[in-house]
């Protein structure tokens, strides 16, 4: 009983007015036209939506290709409506077809700053969530590739969780899948954060510039106070979209692990789309694709090879509630020794380890 009583009773997840469903991931091939990219990205979420797709999924950066000194060219001000072909597209597709989409992540021009953002669409055919690219992806093999995001994209500041007719949605885009945290926090079911809002705003007053690479400390320095205090409570996400592109290298080695880890961390779906490496290409950054559905005990539901394609697959948001508790399974995040952690930390940082409560205690 006394181990019980450290653990909050979890908030139930929502009842989406979908729970089982097909999903369907687009694996298209980018070319350097843009005009050709939308249409073509159109015929695929039509052509899924006729299979009987509820939520469709884009890559990152479908609209051009993805060369870092040339998005600015192939930006879009995501505000004016008018003037933006992709999201006008994205907009209307939806409508048409009666689904949800995760419009996969193009170029946004803002004020003027270049952000990688990912746009979500109701079946009405609006703009339901945007998400801006929270981790930028520096990258570099001495003599080989050079690929450094940050010298051209200003990284976003806040996470993006979504409910739609086929669940409650958090969105990530490529690197972000890289940080646990992120998704942790998109899967927590507690109590409301602004109970420790005081707590997390000290914190974040306190902190340094140094990296820290521990829960709560990566959860302030995304979420600001105006966050906190919107989103009123940690919500529970039956599933995570991560458009992404990973590279020949880093894809082989990660972008399979990334999305089991993701997914069986938090008990929850995962999905992701990547663009589909154009074999003819002399670029210096070539997609992996291999984009995929992993279930909420890390099984691979489906997975795309290199080639251009469209995954179909179905997802039961049964199987979440199955794994955490059925067959003696707990949710793994009412287990972990929170308090551990939080005193831990404090006494790196020569704080006293009671000053700020419990503070894991509202991400269960």
């Amino acid at each position: 009983m006394a181990s019980d009583a450290r653990i909050p009773a979890p908030i139930p997840l929502p009842q989406p007015k979908i729970s089982k469903f097909k999903i369907a991931l687009c694996q298209l091939l980018v070319t350097p036209d843009k005009e050709r990219n939308i249409a073509h990205a159109r015929k695929l979420i039509e052509d899924a939506a006729r299979k009987g797709a509820k939520l469709v999924v884009l890559p990152e950066i479908w609209n051009c290709p993805l060369s870092l000194k040339n998005l600015s060219k192939y930006a879009e001000d995501i505000d004016a409506e008018a003037a933006c072909p992709s999201i006008s597209m994205l907009s209307e597709v939806a409508f048409r077809n009666g689904i949800t989409l995760v419009g996969g992540s193009i170029p946004e021009l803002s004020a003027g700053q270049l952000f990688n953002t990912c746009c979500v669409f109701g079946p009405d055919g609006k703009l339901k969530a945007k998400h801006r690219k929270l981790h930028l992806f520096d990258f570099g093999v001495p003599g080989e590739v050079a690929f450094r995001e940050s010298d051209f994209l200003t990284a976003g500041e806040e996470p993006t969780i979504v409910d739609t007719d086929v669940g409650r949605i958090g969105i990530g885009i490529c690197h972000d899948i890289r940080f646990p945290e992120l998704a942790m926090l998109y899967g927590s079911r507690g109590r409301s954060l602004t109970q420790n809002r005081e707590a997390y705003t000290q914190i974040y007053i306190n902190e340094d510039e140094t990296e820290v690479w521990m829960m709560h400390w990566r959860v302030v320095r995304w979420t600001s106070t105006n966050w906190l205090q919107q989103k009123h409570q940690v919500k529970g996400a039956h599933l995570i979209c991560y458009p992404g592109a990973f590279n020949m290298s880093t894809g082989e080695l990660l972008w399979e692990l990334m999305q089991r880890a993701r997914a069986a961390d938090n008990q929850l779906f995962v999905a992701t789309c990547a663009p589909a490496p154009d074999p003819n290409t002399s670029a210096d950054y070539i997609t992996w694709g291999h984009s995929g559905l992993v279930g909420p005990f890390g099984e691979i539901i489906a997975t795309a090879g290199h080639e251009e394609t469209t995954v179909i697959a179905e997802v039961d948001y049964s199987l979440i509630q199955f794994h955490r508790i059925s067959a003696g399974r707990t949710f793994l995040l009412r287990c972990r020794g929170r308090e551990i952690c939080t005193r831990w930390l404090m006494s790196l940082e020569g704080m006293p380890s009671d000053a700020h409560g419990n503070i894991f205690a509202s991400l269960t």
